[in-house]
């Protein structure tokens, strides 16, 4: 079988993501979100050019999970498909567009910090379910605890730590170039 590809995109969270809710009750996650471009010199060192902004919206499911995880700032990186619109104004012109509709998103793990649960989702489901001192211990667990100086790699958490992005470089290295 060959290789399945699909349409992806990678940028930043530019503005709070927002969870909506259709009459239907479809969840439905917006946020903008920008992409950096990068111009390589003949000396092979890289100009940032402007950043651009784009539309992204998740529905179902997955929408409610991302707009609990992502925040601004957060770098990403989705998979789905683009999609154009229109939309009328009030003033009776239409609005033309395009967005990003994501099936699936995460951290781009060339930028952020984090730490991976491998515990199977029904075994968590369970332990949410648990009585008593169970759940007891688990908020234990869940509460932040004090920030202590980090060794070059910190112990696993459950918690999802987002870094600032990479400070501009006279030769940032673009993946693919």
């Amino acid at each position: 079988m060959p290789i399945k590809t699909t349409v992806a995109m990678s940028g930043f969270i530019a503005a709070t993501p927002q969870l909506t809710y259709s009459e239907q009750g479809r969840a439905r996650m917006y946020a903008r979100v920008g992409q950096e471009h990068w111009t390589r010199n003949e000396d092979r060192s890289f100009t940032q050019e402007q950043s651009t902004f784009h539309d992204l919206v998740m529905f179902d499911r997955a929408a409610e999970i991302a707009a609990e995880r992502f925040k601004k700032g957060d770098r990403f990186i989705a998979e789905g498909s683009v999609r154009d619109y229109e939309r009328p104004n009030p003033d009776g012109t239409i609005q033309r567009g395009q967005q990003f509709a994501a099936r699936r998103i995460g951290h781009d793990t060339a930028t952020t910090n984090y730490q991976i649960d491998r515990t199977p989702r029904h075994t968590r489901a369970q332990q949410a379910a648990a009585p008593g001192r169970e759940q007891a211990q688990q908020a234990a667990d869940a509460a932040p605890a004090a920030p202590a100086p980090a060794p070059a790699r910190e112990p696993h958490t459950s918690k999802i730590m987002v870094l600032p992005p990479p400070a501009p470089t006279a030769q940032p290295a673009p993946i693919g170039m």
